[in-house]
Parts: structure tokens; sequence; C-alpha cells
């Protein structure tokens, strides 16, 4: 009898090893607690994994839900259509759980989150031009896109040529605002790039006209150097 129960106890363990853990994103939303700035435990730890997955989170996962974790988090809710106010209740859980979140954006573009990508963007207008700049007291073609992107919870490559190898090629006929445009210019290979904000035309931080300006793809110089357009926000 003592042998039996034995086994018993050591199949149930063996079997308890082999049982997944549920996850916390995918329990109750009743019993789901609300976290916000500041907070730091298991369930932000959960949080940045759901939001790596759907590519809104690119910083390293430990469960602190600082600056970069809430930037994250309004950006989903924008994608989502939900209150971006960065603090994740039940509407952000739920948005999470919903399998139909997770494939719309692995399935196709948000447009609305594009769109304001490229209207953030054009706010730069006139900021002075500055190799290695990465700030609203000048910027470089790539590091205009680098903060551009971070203030979405985006994490990109500093310069042009890595940034041209992490999005998604899109074609010239299936661009849309908030996508990114990579020419080669001074060097071969992509060395320069920016914003696409519709209607043929595209924001960048420009050498040439020494300031964030708005440039026509049609216009020969860029027409003639265009290597293409990559997707970042899906």
């Amino acid at each position: 009898m003592k042998l039996v129960k034995s086994t018993l106890f050591v199949i149930t363990f063996i079997v308890a090893l082999n049982v997944a853990p549920v996850n916390p994103v995918f329990a109750s939303i009743r019993d789901m607690p609300v976290v916000r700035l500041g907070d730091t435990n298991d369930t932000v730890y959960n949080l940045q994994v759901e939001l790596k997955k759907r590519g809104f989170y690119y910083a390293d996962i430990d469960g602190n839900f600082g600056s970069d974790t809430k930037s994250a988090v309004i950006a989903f809710q924008q994608a989502m259509g939900i209150e971006d106010d960065g603090i994740v209740g039940r509407g952000t859980w739920q948005a999470l759980r919903n399998p139909a979140g997770s494939s719309e954006m692995s399935r196709g573009f948000n447009g609305k989150l594009g769109q304001q990508i490229a209207n953030f963007a054009k706010g730069f207008l006139g900021v002075p031009y500055a190799w290695g700049g990465i700030s609203p007291g000048g910027f470089d073609c790539s590091g205009f896109v680098y903060y551009v992107y971070s203030h979405y919870g985006v994490s990109l490559p500093r310069v042009a040529d890595e940034q041209y190898e992490f999005g998604q090629r899109v074609s010239a006929n299936d661009m849309q605002p908030g996508d990114l445009v990579f020419y080669s210019t001074y060097t071969p290979g992509p060395s320069h790039v920016g914003i696409y904000i519709g209607n043929g035309q595209f924001v960048h931080a420009s050498s040439g006209a020494d300031q964030v300006t708005i440039t026509a793809m049609s216009k020969a110089y860029y027409n003639e150097r265009f290597l293409g357009a990559f997707r970042i926000v899906r």
C-alpha cells in the first residue's frame, strides 16, 4: 500500500512539473491588478512580456514599470483605440487578452498609430540639423527617426544603415504615414532616412536644408536615390 501511494505521489509530481503555468494576462480580467508607473512586481514583468510579443516594448524585461514601459503601454493603447493614459487597468488587460488584437498587430498596419507618428514628427519642423543629434536641440536624419519612434516606445537602432534592417519592407505603392523611407546619399547604401507623412512627402532632418523639413519624394535628387520603404509599426 505504501508503495502504491509513493508511486502515485511521484507520478503526480512529474505531471505537475510538465503543466505550463497559467499566463496572468489570460486569467480572469476581474482579478488583474491595476499597474502604473513606479510599480515593481511580477504582473509588470508579464505585462512587459506581452507588450514585447506585440512589438511595442524593446527594453529589458525586469518587472519595473518605468518610462519605457509606460511609453509602450500608451502606444499599445493608441493602437487598440482605448484610453491612452499609460495605466494598465481592465480595458488594457482585455485588449492584451483579445487574440484579435494580437493578430491585428501581426497581420497589418495600424494606420491610426502611423498617422500619429507622422503628425508628431511634423511637430519638429525647423529644428536645426546637427550631426549626431538625437534631441529637439538638433537632429541628424537617423537621430530624428530614433527620437520620434522612441516617443512611442519603439527602440530603433541609432544609425540609418541599421534602421534599414529593422522593419518590414513595403512597396512604394503601399506606403502609409509612419513608414520609414531610405536613400543612398553621401555614401553607398542606406545613408539617409525620413518618415513618410502621406501625399508623396516625407519629413526628415536634412543636412542640405540644415533643419527638419518636408520634401516631396518626387524631387529628382531623392527620387534617384530611393532605396525603399520599411514599416516599423504593425
